[in-house]
């Protein structure tokens, strides 16, 4: 369980820092997706730099566990509020289901991490 309680928190950081990089660089796809829902590109580097942050925050958890749980939380917020913005655009399960695989990954660290206390 120990691998697992280090892998997954360090996977997911690796994602949040791909997802949050593509959205600062608002590269093609992302800036299309962007302006489909309705965000500027400053907001959507804006939410990118928030996912670069929590991804910061999964790599010093290990170093400080208060912070890889922190990090886990304002993630799970910030993927809450994703899956609302999908909702209210009407986008179908397919659009819907990266945040809520990302919010169940991250959720299942989460409570990996605070188990393990």
């Amino acid at each position: 369980m120990n691998t697992t309680v280090t892998a997954l928190p360090l996977l997911l950081a690796a994602l949040f820092a791909t997802l949050g990089t593509a959205k600062i660089l608002a590269l093609g796809k992302v800036r299309e997706l962007a302006e489909k829902d309705g965000f500027s590109v400053t907001g959507f580097r804006l939410i990118g730099a928030l996912e670069l942050a929590g991804a910061l925050g999964l790599i010093a958890g290990p170093a400080v566990p208060p912070l890889g749980v922190a990090a886990l939380c304002a993630l799970l917020l910030l993927l809450g509020g994703a899956a609302i913005v999908h909702l209210r655009r009407g986008h179908k399960l397919g659009e819907l289901a990266p945040a809520l695989l990302c919010a169940a990954l991250s959720g299942t660290a989460l409570i990996l991490l605070v188990l393990q206390r």
